[in-house]
């Protein structure tokens, strides 16, 4: 006998909440209802929009409508799913969807650093160090950037 989740109860729509040809694409990516144990009560899609809610909108795990899964278990998936890497395969598919959407190729062949030099109008990171001596300045925020610049999936 195969476990599947209801269908989610029909209720208005929130900004936050996947579109009908967003669902479908990660619908592959999120994992299945595993088989035995409970049935699900909540489908895969209703939770991925309660999850959406919290993260897009910035609200706390315990403020969310109560026309959405529980918050506990809105928590419990997301928890799971960043731990296991479901998160990250997620987010790299979606990258090479786009990347082959837009015509490139799905992965970048070169990864371009952009180095604080190139990227501000300051003097790079050693010279400011020099520069502003014992005044407690390490730069890492300087390479917190960097990282974050040569992260992105462009």
């Amino acid at each position: 006998m195969e476990q599947s989740a209801p269908i989610a109860p029909a209720r208005k729509a929130y900004p936050s909440d996947l579109r009908d040809g967003e669902g479908a694409v990660l619908e592959a990516l999120v994992p299945a209802v595993k088989p035995g144990g409970r049935l699900a009560r909540h489908s895969r899609r209703e939770i991925v929009n309660a999850i959406l809610y919290v993260v897009r909108g910035g609200n706390q795990w315990w403020a969310m409508p109560h026309d959405l899964p529980p918050w506990q278990t809105a928590y419990y998936y997301f928890r799971n799913w960043r731990d296991d890497g479901t998160w990250e395969a997620i987010h790299t598919a979606l990258c090479e969807r786009t990347r082959r959407h837009l015509g490139r190729a799905a992965t970048p062949s070169a990864a371009i650093s952009a180095t604080a030099a190139a990227s501000a109008p300051h003097p790079p990171l050693g010279m400011r160090v020099a520069r502003e001596g014992a005044s407690g300045y390490t730069g890492a925020h300087e390479r917190a950037r960097q990282r974050a610049a040569c992260s992105g999936c462009g």
